[in-house]
């Protein structure tokens, strides 16, 4: 019994479990928090939304390291572990332990960046240098009126812009259309011009038959000629 208390399976098993009861207060102590950072920016009209995180992220980097080295202390005991159903059953019972530590902890995390987001969305960037550490939340609904009030008369300048363009092109159109009627009543008044025009087009297209012919054939006796 002696040799068994002192083994280095047992060893590393005592370090697991001194691993596993202090990742727990930990993770206990990070998940309330978590909760109380995201309840206080909600709870109060002068609160920040966005508060200082120190001490959330210095304990999320201790919760990183201590899961790191029990896994690392996990795969050791698996090296060092006699056979037998029991240390199976002891094994997959500190890989369990370490799993749902590593879960509790991501789901903290997670829900912490995800209320990180909300609030920055809600306080519309990182404020400019000088600027206060956070804005209270009657300042930020106010901060977010004014931008939609700006929003407001963007829009109303562009469709300013846009009813201008179309009375423009509208009379555009209706200047071509008086300058087509007048060429109308020109062609209309004098005949003798719109006949001349046709005979023009007419003859026009006359000379491109004539000019296609002709580079027909000469296309033709070219070939005729390099084949021959």
């Amino acid at each position: 019994m002696a040799n068994l208390s002192t083994s280095p399976w047992e060893e590393v098993r005592k370090q697991a479990r001194h691993l596993e009861n202090d990742i727990d207060v930990k993770l206990v102590a990070f998940s309330k928090l978590g909760v109380s950072s995201g309840a206080s920016s909600l709870s109060s009209e002068n609160v920040p939304l966005i508060n200082s995180d120190e001490m959330f992220e210095t304990l999320s980097m201790e919760l990183q390291q201590l899961l790191t080295k029990l896994s690392a202390i996990n795969d050791k005991m698996a090296d060092l572990a006699p056979t037998g159903t029991a240390t199976l059953h002891t094994l997959k019972r500190h890989r369990e332990i370490l799993m749902d530590y590593q879960q509790e902890f991501q789901r903290t995390s997670a829900r912490v960046n995800a209320r990180r987001e909300r609030e920055e969305l809600l306080r519309g960037g990182s404020p400019p240098p000088g600027a206060s550490a956070g804005l209270s939340r009657r300042d930020q609904y106010a901060k977010e009126a004014n931008h939609l009030h700006s929003s407001h008369i963007l829009v109303d300048e562009q469709i300013n812009i846009a009813m201008e363009a179309r009375e423009h092109l509208t009379s555009q159109r209706q200047a071509f259309k008086r300058m087509q009627t007048r060429f109308n009543d020109i062609t209309n008044r004098f005949p003798m011009l719109n006949s001349l025009i046709y005979r023009i087009n007419a003859r026009k297209r006359r000379d491109s038959l004539i000019l296609g012919i002709v580079v027909a054939v000469c296309t033709f006796l070219l070939l005729f000629y390099a084949f021959h």
